[in-house]
Order: structure tokens, then C-alpha cells, then sequence
């Protein structure tokens, strides 16, 4: 893909969703819609629910049930995200893999059709499957929608070739290939998750999310982060 995306997939981890007031961050959730409600793309958005809970860091839980309750997390945070994005004049659809009566089911088609009218989609809920990180089902959302790109906010700048916060001297890498990625075993993005953008070939940015503007000059076609693609 090159130049700007016209249809992106954006993963929002749930830790970006906590702030100053705790997991439910006012400050965090109005600075984040704040960079993509002014957005004219089609955009989707996977939400995580880190700020909640994470399953492989709950000890006191088994994975399957602490995953079980991330799962519902993902779909808290959609709903309050959906709150905020209409309060700032955005349509939004929330599909979730996980049924509630306030969401509607994952349907690509329909999600597809309402991006082109010009909502936002907020699918929650992950792939409905215990053991499944939400960075997979942000590449199968963004396959299943044909999305150009698939961008991840992280708290790290992008893709360094040493972990940052244990060595000085690590080095952003700005470009690098799939095959370099699953080879090196980076750790910024699921394992998974890569393997299924480089089998469909949907490039994928790692960004800081706290950049100022980042989401902007990502729509704009400028590279703010790592870019992870074919070669």
C-alpha cells in the first residue's frame, strides 16, 4: 500500500483507556477521540481491555476465565468509546464477537457498508474465543473489512531491534518485512496476528499513541512509526 489508506483498522490497546481517573479515563478516552473523530477515512477500531483486566497477568484467575472476562472488558470500552465518538458528532456501529443486547453481531458486510456511509465501527468482544489476543482479532477484522492498513497504538515509538527499556542504545526500525518480524520474534505485536497480515498482505504501522497527531499523518500517508509489510 502506498500513499494514504482509504479504509484503516485501528487497535487501541485498553491500558490507552486508563488515565489520571482510573480504568474509565475521561482525560485518556477524550484525547484519544479527539485524534480520530476529526478523521475523513473509513475507519474501524479494535478496543482491548487491558485497562480491566489481562488474562495471561491474572494469576488469581485461570486464562480461560480471566480471557472470558477481557473479552466483556473489550466490550465496555467500545460502548464507552461509542458514547465519546457520537458526543464528538460521529455515527458508530459496535459489533461484538461476544453477544450482548447492546451491540449488534460481527458482520463484515454490514460493517463494510457502514464505513462507506461514513460511520466509525468499534468491533469488541475480540475473535469470541478464550486464548486469542485482541492483536488477532484486529487482523482478522481488518482482512475481513479489506482494510488498507492496520495500525496499532502502542506506548512505544515502534519496533526497536532491542527491548527500549532495557537497553540505551536499542534502534527504531522503520521498515521492516514480515518475515524479519515473526523471524526475530519482536515483541510489540502478536506473533499471530502478523503471520495472518502477511498471509493476506495488509501492511501494519506500530505507532506511539500518545504521538500528537499521529492518527492525522497516518491518514495523510506519512510514517509515524514502524511500518511492517511485505518488502
Amino acid at each position: 500500500m502506498r500513499g494514504s489508506p482509504g479504509r484503516c483498522l485501528v487497535k487501541l490497546s485498553g491500558e490507552a483507556l486508563r488515565g489520571p481517573e482510573g480504568a474509565f479515563s475521561p482525560t485518556a478516552f477524550k484525547r484519544i477521540v479527539g485524534e480520530i473523530a476529526p478523521l475523513s477515512l473509513e475507519i474501524a477500531i479494535v478496543v482491548g481491555g487491558g485497562n480491566v483486566i489481562r488474562g495471561a497477568q491474572s494469576p488469581s484467575l485461570k486464562r480461560v476465565q480471566a480471557d472470558t472476562l477481557g473479552m466483556m472488558a473489550t466490550v465496555l470500552n467500545a460502548l464507552a468509546m461509542k458514547s465519546y465518538l457520537e458526543a464528538a458528532g460521529r455515527s458508530v456501529l459496535v459489533q461484538s464477537a461476544v453477544h450482548t443486547e447492546l451491540t449488534q453481531p460481527i458482520d463484515p458486510q454490514k460493517a463494510g457498508d457502514a464505513l462507506k456511509q461514513g460511520s466509525i465501527v468499534l468491533f469488541a468482544g475480540g475473535t469470541g474465543s478464550p486464548l486469542v489476543t485482541t492483536d488477532t482479532a484486529a487482523a482478522i477484522r481488518g482482512v475481513a473489512i479489506a482494510a488498507d492498513l492496520l495500525v496499532k497504538g502502542s506506548n512505544v515509538a515502534g519496533v526497536y531491534d532491542k527491548d527500549p527499556s532495557e537497553h540505551a542504545d536499542a534502534a527504531l526500525l522503520p521498515d521492516i518485512t514480515y518475515d524479519e518480524y515473526l523471524t526475530h520474534r519482536y515483541g510489540v505485536m502478536d506473533q499471530v496476528a502478523v503471520e495472518i497480515c502477511r498471509e493476506h498482505d495488509l501492511p501494519i504501522e506500530v505507532f506511539d499513541l500518545a504521538r500528537p497527531d499521529a492518527l492525522a499523518d497516518i491518514a495523510s500517508g506519512r510514517r509515524v512509526g514502524t511500518r511492517i509489510h511485505s518488502g
